[in-house]
């Protein structure tokens, strides 16, 4: 089958492949042409690859595995920009037409693609400083971030498309780079979470450890980690890492098997190398990776590339890999959510301990301060309570005097006077008046000092009721009372025993002076003498027994003390805890009225998605039922054009007059112009995010009966000469019919630019086949 089969069935990849080929192929015979000190060998292998080339489709699926040899031996310079688009299927990409577009856009990676451009290849004199390369690299880099956001822009993707651009145009360039990203696991490897690189690096590592044991030993001990060397491997496929013919040589394989060789090709260099790496240290093993690795390959890559097909890759161990750490990174990310929230609660409930801390603490300095305060006040009662004693007690004597005083004064004036004595009787009288106003005097001061003392007590009152209500300071009082009645207790004991004590040492020097002429009185006095000094030894160990009873109230005393005293604290303490206790279980009704809503936020927002979704499916729908109608509607018009083509020639060869036939045709060619606009129209409203309607490319092949079928313009690029291909270009007249669906000119026949619909009209007697 050959590629004008394929051409047939596709029609936007001969819009592809006319560019591409026109680029490659073209230069490809040109060159063949002009050189002519070609080997016998090299020019075999052109020929073979031009006929690969043409028959792509069916070589592909009837000799698989003639191919992947060839590609394994290498695919030629010239052939390389046309093979890998083949290899790669981005011949008939629609994002081609948007490249233009793109480049008009500002990207937001723009300064990032400025920067790291002079650090690609920077030794080649394509991407020399200021030079056609560097701004290609730039606009394919700019488009691309453009087209895929997520990824954006990532430093080494810029070695491949540099690799690409040193093949072929930028426009092919990128859409090789979309699909390479696409469908080579190279979008994942570059996304900012690197997943990928992850994956490849557990996989590889796992492949030394099964395939090169004593090595994987040796990495381990010196912590020499698998990302510290194959990490750009993967992420450049080797083209930072190996020579450039080397890593175009891999790349040839990589775009026909993927990934795989890229596994191979590292496993190959580590057992190549095993020997030197396992004698060096981390630094050592860096700076061999770096330098002598890639002085060994400078002889060529055929030896790698031998010992890579050589290394055993089981495709379903790698798989089971994949599994693996896919179940691995779940767990980590389990237990990382796991952990954050944790560490959240954790932060929560430090800042909630914190709070309740500086509460307490708040509500122990009122406390202290209350405390304080009231214990100023008691002191203060207390001395005006003994000031009011004293007061009272000097207006109760000065009462007492006064009315001695004047029941003396009514005596006197009672009694008979004496004539003998009347001066004196006047005079005892003054003494007395003197005496009774004294007193008076006495008693106003001891009133107004007894006023003064009940003012102070009303202000002590008054105080103390503006003070804020705590009832733990009645409790706090209370205790204080308590504990002064038993000092008070205390004190009473021991001025008893000191009483006791005195005594004792009183009976002591008594028994003394007794006993000391003991010896000279008679037995009798004796007896008496030693029964007074048992009575003595016995009133002394009653002494002591009390002494000991008494410390042992004492210290009793400050026990129950000590224990009213934690009791209290305690109390306090729980009425703190109930306290929280009833603010975290509002805090908790809080948090599962807040979660409720939370969960009510979410349904809502998921029910809005799937509203969302299904407005999108519908307009969608609708816009695939207009395109389906306009498809329609233009091959229709295809068919017409054809019909009119057909009509033209018949009309010429029969010198007849076609005039009518062509007006008939473009009658009804102008009414599917009319039903086109009104459908675009409608699909105004649902489109107009959509690219535009590009037109038809129709292309009609003619063939003598004669010769076997190709395709008309790029096919014979390969064993025929520039005549016969001017030849076949003369043999085809064209109609070109452009987006605004008018007739074109016969004169275009040389735009190959596919934007509009065109006819071949072949000559007489030639088949004919007609491709939309």
């Amino acid at each position: 089958m050959s590629l004008s089969w394929l051409l047939e069935t596709d029609s936007k990849s001969l819009r592809s492949v006319n560019g591409s080929r026109r680029n490659s192929v073209s230069s490809l015979v040109s060159s063949s042409s002009a050189s002519s000190n070609l080997s016998h060998l090299e020019e075999d292998s052109w020929i073979l690859w031009g006929r690969i080339v043409n028959e792509w489709e069916d070589f592909r699926k009837k000799n698989e595995k003639q191919l992947k040899d060839l590609v394994r031996k290498g695919i030629p310079h010239h052939f390389r920009a046309i093979v890998w688009q083949l290899l790669c299927n981005a011949q008939n990409m629609p994002i081609k037409d948007q490249y233009s577009e793109l480049l008009k856009m500002t990207s937001p990676c723009e300064k990032l693609i400025r920067r790291d451009i002079a650090r690609t290849y920077p030794e080649h004199d394509f991407f020399k400083e200021d030079s056609l390369g560097q701004e290609v690299l730039f606009n394919v880099m700019k488009a691309y971030s453009l087209v895929d956001r997520e990824v954006g822009y990532c430093q080494g993707s810029a070695f491949i498309v540099g690799l690409l651009l040193m093949q072929m145009p930028e426009e092919e360039a990128f859409c090789v780079f979309v699909k390479l990203m696409q469908d080579y696991r190279l979008r994942e490897l570059f996304k900012p979470s690197m997943a990928e690189l992850g994956l490849c690096m557990y996989q590889f590592e796992y492949m030394i450890q099964e395939l090169l044991p004593d090595l994987h030993i040796h990495f381990q001990a010196q912590s020499f980690h698998t990302s510290m060397y194959a990490s750009s491997w993967f992420l450049t496929i080797f083209l930072t890492s190996f020579p450039l013919p080397v890593a175009t040589r891999i790349f040839d394989i990589f775009m026909l098997e993927g990934l795989e060789i890229v596994f191979r090709v590292g496993l190959a260099i580590l057992q190549m190398n095993q020997a030197e790496l396992i004698q060096l240290d981390m630094e050592g093993m860096l700076q061999y990776f770096q330098r002598v690795i890639p002085h060994q390959l400078e002889s060529g890559p055929d030896k790698v590339i031998l010992a890579a097909y050589n290394v055993k890759y089981n495709a379903k161990k790698m798989k089971k890999l994949e599994k693996e750490y896919t179940t691995i990174k779940t767990k980590e990310m389990e237990e990382q959510v796991e952990i954050k929230r944790l560490r959240t609660e954790n932060r929560l409930l430090k800042q909630r301990i914190d709070t309740l801390e500086k509460e307490s603490a708040s509500l122990a300095d009122r406390l202290i301060q209350g405390q304080v305060t009231r214990a100023q006040e008691a002191e203060e009662t207390y001395l005006v309570m003994r000031e009011l004693a004293t007061v009272r007690q000097q207006s109760e004597e000065a009462t007492a005097q006064l009315e001695l005083a004047q029941s003396t004064i009514r005596d006197l004036q009672q009694r008979p006077l004496l004539k003998g004595i009347p001066r004196y009787t006047e005079e005892s009288i003054l003494q007395l008046e003197r005496e009774l106003v004294q007193a008076r005097l006495k008693e106003a001061e001891s009133q107004c000092a007894l006023k003064e003392m009940q003012d102070k007590i009303l202000d002590i009152e008054k105080r103390n009721t503006s003070l804020p209500d705590d009832t733990n300071v009645v409790r706090l009082q209370e205790e204080l009372i308590a504990v002064k009645l038993r000092e008070a207790e205390a004190v009473m004991g021991l001025k008893e025993l000191r009483q006791q004590v005195r005594d004792l040492e009183e009976h002591w020097q008594r028994h003394l002076a007794r006993t000391a002429g003991r010896w000279k009185d008679n037995p009798r006095k004796n007896a008496v003498s030693e029964l007074q000094d048992e009575l003595m030894s016995v009133r002394l160990r009653e002494a002591e027994a009390q002494a000991e009873l008494r410390e042992t109230r004492q210290r009793m005393m400050e026990l129950e003390t000590q224990n009213q005293i934690h009791s209290n604290q305690l109390r306090r303490a729980e009425q703190e805890g109930r306290g929280f206790q009833e603010r975290v279980t509002v805090l908790t009704a809080q948090n599962k009225g807040l979660h409720i809503q939370l969960q009510e936020i979410k349904r809502k927002q998921a029910e809005i998605e799937c509203k969302n979704k299904e407005e999108v499916m519908a307009v969608r729908l609708r816009e695939a039922d207009n395109i389906a109608a306009m498809a329609e509607l233009q091959q229709q018009i295809s068919e017409l054009e054809i019909q009119k083509e057909e009509g033209k020639v018949q009309g010429q060869l029969n010198n007849t007059d076609s005039s009518q036939y062509i007006r008939d045709l473009k009658d009804q060619i102008a009414e599917l112009k009319h039903e086109i606009r009104c459908l675009k129209g409608q699909r105004g409203s649902s489109m107009s995010n959509q690219p535009a309607f590009d037109g038809i490319h129709i292309v009609n092949h003619y063939i003598p009966d004669d010769e076997s079928y190709h395709s008309s313009d790029e096919d014979t690029g390969v064993g025929k000469t520039p005549s016969h291909l001017d030849h076949q270009h003369s043999s085809i007249s064209r109609i070109r019919l452009h987006p605004s669906l008018g007739l074109g000119d016969t004169d275009s026949e040389g735009d190959d630019d596919g934007q509009g619909l065109v006819l071949s009209v072949p000559p007489i007697g030639t088949h004919k086949h007609t491709t939309v």
